[in-house]
């Protein structure tokens, strides 16, 4: 498929913003680090403030997929079939639960618990519905399985946990700092485990189309000289990246570098030496492995139109 990067901005910086928001919900539950009354609410209000900020530009990049903007609101339109719909009904709803959580605590009102939860489960709904968009798809083999589910959310979760050890650092709240590290390394493991294991289930596919199938011919020897026509088309452009299988693993072996070894080893020697700058680089490092991850992700899945349109005359 050809990637489009108004989704993988869409889909990485709301990952983060989920996974940010989780780890603040999970802090005021808790209670780890100890933190004063006042701390606390500046903190978890700052956070919050971030994940909406990240919500907000994620959505503002997922306009410029749209051939009419203007007729956006009509996407949620086919709620009770089509988990794009459900996705665009739960974001305002996230990013609304985010507004009141944070307002709250700005404010000092008691009933933040009960509107996290709201919250909480706006954000889980997030998850479920971004990935069902893709894993639902069951002619993109690549797609269809429940190994994408997970990686959304562990992904979404590893990121989010490691933005919120940098901003602990930045803000002092040195408490927080190694609590939060751990469980960023941990998500980030699970989140190496499966996606590892979703290379190598997609690397053992076999298309379930043939040429013969495509065309709709039984002979058993087909070669596709040409696609018919000149120029290029939709379906050239639309269901096929175009970039050479050099490229493809360049791209593979990055992410995989810049998303799991690295954040873990910048995790470990930020939070021992309580550094913000190296926590902020796992972030930044991180983020961008995602960016590569998620353009993999697309590109990886291939069309089975791609049987017939991908030879170019």
């Amino acid at each position: 498929m050809q990637p489009a990067f108004s989704v993988i901005f869409l889909t990485t910086l709301a990952g983060a913003a989920q996974g940010l928001f989780l780890a603040l919900y999970g802090t005021e539950l808790s209670g780890i680090g100890a933190l004063g009354a006042h701390q606390s609410q500046q903190f978890l209000f700052t956070g919050s403030l971030v994940a909406l900020v990240l919500t907000v530009l994620g959505l503002i990049a997922s306009f410029f997929h749209l051939g009419h903007p203007e007729r956006a609101w009509r996407s949620a339109a086919m709620w009770r079939t089509s988990w794009l719909s459900r996705e665009v009904i739960a974001l305002p709803v996230f990013m609304g639960g985010l507004f009141v959580y944070g307002s709250a605590h700005l404010m000092g009102l008691g009933s933040t618990p009960l509107i996290g939860a709201v919250t909480a489960v706006a954000c889980l709904t997030l998850f479920v519905c971004t990935a069902m968009i893709y894993a639902s798809v069951r002619f993109l083999q690549e797609w269809a399985s429940a190994l994408t589910l997970v990686n959304y959310l562990l992904l979404g979760c590893a990121s989010g946990l490691t933005l919120a050890t940098a901003l602990a650092a930045i803000g002092g709240y040195s408490s927080l700092v190694m609590s939060y590290a751990t469980a960023a390394g941990l998500l980030t493991l699970l989140a190496w485990a499966t996606r590892a294991a979703s290379l190598v289930r997609n690397a053992r596919l076999k298309p379930k189309s043939s040429l013969q199938s495509a065309i709709g011919i039984k002979h058993p020897r087909i070669v596709q000289k040409s696609q018919g026509f000149m120029g290029g088309s939709f379906n050239t452009r639309e269901f096929f990246h175009g970039r050479s299988a050099e490229l493809m693993r360049s791209v593979k072996w990055s992410f995989l570098l810049l998303v799991f070894p690295l954040p873990l080893i910048l995790l470990a020697a930020g939070a021992s030496s309580l550094s913000p700058g190296l926590l902020t680089t796992a972030f930044v490092l991180q983020y961008a492995g995602l960016l590569a991850e998620r353009w993999f992700f697309f590109a990886q899945a291939n069309h089975p139109q791609n049987l017939y349109y991908q030879a170019i005359s």
